[in-house]
């Protein structure tokens, strides 16, 4: 719903707190012909490079995950939950799918290949399929991936998944570009260069990587 764009954020007292109680949005095991981990959460380098632009708004972060994986690759819900927009306000198209959680949490399922069968108002089980992974391009061929966002309910939070879903990040990082992507600051090089430290993000606040010295530097010198 287009009201939760503007509803107050939710107090961390009234949020879940991080305990591996989500699963993977994908069944079966990764590799190059089901599934991969391509952009992590957090100061990528893509995210820095459209921090003014596309970020803008979710303080220069890119506030999800991106699981590259063919057109047509069914999507499961991470954990127990309600239908709470299908196609909604909130992005990620051409189509997309929000669920809401016990504890306040909310995920969103976006780029999916065609709009979802589901109803808004329907409860679903973990692993249970609400849609199909698509392509941010719309082409199938461009940039097919599945975007996932771990939120508060009022939308107006965003959670570094990592903590939330019960997965060996370990090994699946190994296999993408997953927690190689950031982008430093070399005036405090260390920050923020682990999947696990991303900072979280709160919608329309101040862009958090204004860096004064970036690594790498955006193409054209532009900082």
């Amino acid at each position: 719903m287009a009201w939760a764009h503007y509803a107050p954020a939710l107090p961390d007292s009234a949020i879940a707190k991080p305990a591996r109680q989500f699963g993977l949005p994908f069944a079966g095991a990764p590799g190059p012909d089901t599934w991969l981990l391509g952009q992590g959460y957090g100061n990528t380098t893509g995210a820095y490079r459209q921090r003014r632009s596309t970020y803008i708004n979710l303080q220069g972060v890119h506030a999800g995950l991106d699981f590259s994986a063919p057109c047509g690759t069914p999507v499961r819900a991470i954990g127990d939950g309600v239908v709470a927009e299908v196609d909604g306000s909130h992005g990620s198209p051409p189509h997309n799918v929000v669920v809401d959680h016990a504890g306040n949490l909310s995920s969103l399922y976006g780029h999916l290949r065609v709009r979802s069968p589901l109803r808004v108002g329907q409860r679903v089980t973990r692993g249970q399929v609400i849609g199909q992974s698509g392509d941010s391009q719309f082409t199938c061929v461009s940039a097919p991936h599945l975007h996932l966002e771990i939120r508060d309910r009022s939308h107006q939070r965003f959670f570094n998944p990592l903590p939330y879903i019960a997965a060996d990040w370990d090994s699946l990082s190994l296999a993408g570009s997953f927690g190689r992507g950031y982008e430093y600051d070399l005036s405090a090089p260390r920050r923020w260069q682990t999947p696990e430290s991303q900072p979280e993000v709160r919608r329309g606040g101040r862009i958090l990587n204004e860096f004064a010295r970036p690594w790498p530097p955006s193409p054209g010198g532009a900082r």
